[in-house]
């Protein structure tokens, strides 16, 4: 049977995968990131999934204004990854696995009533492409499958975190009954407090992150109560993206384990936090 050996929470920072794609990971600026998330690289060393889905949010690649789905699950053969408009990453193609994304859109769609939109043909960019960086480094090819699952957090209205919890419990329902054997993770990616553009574009809100850091592993409901308005107002128009982080978290156990917990200021003017938990 299919086995959820974990969760990653991860920021999606896109000038990360350049700074690896470029060699710039030992740089005076970007060293104490890549130092902070070594633990992470060891633990899915270890942990070793055949599989990882990764939760994150199309930056109007693969959909734009005219279709924007508020959940979306590859379902194909493989993912490419996106030209953001400076050319394809340099990393590997994602390898997917259609029989358990089939298996996942059955159970979410039939079983919880979650209304996916189902993608056959999809290609992926830095929300999906850089959490597999920071986990696996630049191999040839990924060591594990992928399926990509995204998060409308770009157009109004985006799901509330509440909605985003629930999803995670359904998937792992989905794993859980899938007979196969499969050693299965789940990445929740974006986040945390950034504002890009505006009068408060640069804000970063670390006490209020560290709020999330912590509430992630002790008391993840309280985090489901909280609404857009308190989210932008606290993290920033960006920082709704954390919301993705609680599919994650509702795909574990009540209780987890904090394997690793990092935290980083600035990352390209941003504010990075990483959570690895498994079920405690």
């Amino acid at each position: 049977m299919a086995e959820l050996v974990g969760g990653l929470a991860t920021s999606h920072v896109p000038s990360i995968g350049a700074a690896i794609d470029h060699g710039r990971a030992g740089e005076p600026y970007w060293k104490p990131l890549f130092d902070g998330i070594q633990p992470a690289r060891e633990w899915i060393a270890e942990a070793k999934p055949d599989v990882v889905i990764v939760v994150y949010n199309d930056h109007a690649s693969r959909f734009g204004l005219d279709v924007t789905p508020t959940f979306a699950i590859g379902v194909g053969a493989e993912f490419a990854p996106h030209d953001e408009g400076y050319g394809p990453r340099p990393v590997p193609v994602c390898r997917g696995n259609p029989e358990f994304g089939w298996h996942l859109v059955e159970s979410l769609i039939l079983n919880d009533e979650f209304d996916l939109t189902i993608v056959n043909d999809m290609t992926v960019d830095h929300g999906c492409t850089v959490p597999l960086s920071l986990a696996f480094g630049q191999p040839s090819e990924w060591p594990c499958q992928v399926i990509p699952l995204c998060v409308n957090v770009i157009q109004y209205p985006p799901p509330t975190a509440n909605r985003c919890f629930r999803l995670g419990q359904a998937i792992r329902r989905a794993i859980d009954s899938y007979q196969p054997d499969l050693k299965v993770a789940i990445f929740g990616t974006g986040g945390m407090s950034h504002q890009l553009q505006g009068e408060r574009a640069g804000l970063i809100n670390a006490p209020y992150d560290q709020f999330w850091l912590d509430r992630m592993v002790s008391d993840p409901q309280a985090l489901t109560r909280i609404g857009h308005t308190e989210l932008l107002r606290e993290a920033g128009s960006e920082g709704l993206e954390i919301i993705m982080w609680l599919v994650m978290r509702g795909a574990l156990d009540a209780d987890v384990r904090q394997v690793h917990r990092f935290y980083h200021v600035p990352a390209s003017n941003t504010a990075y936090g990483m959570l690895v938990l498994e079920n405690a």
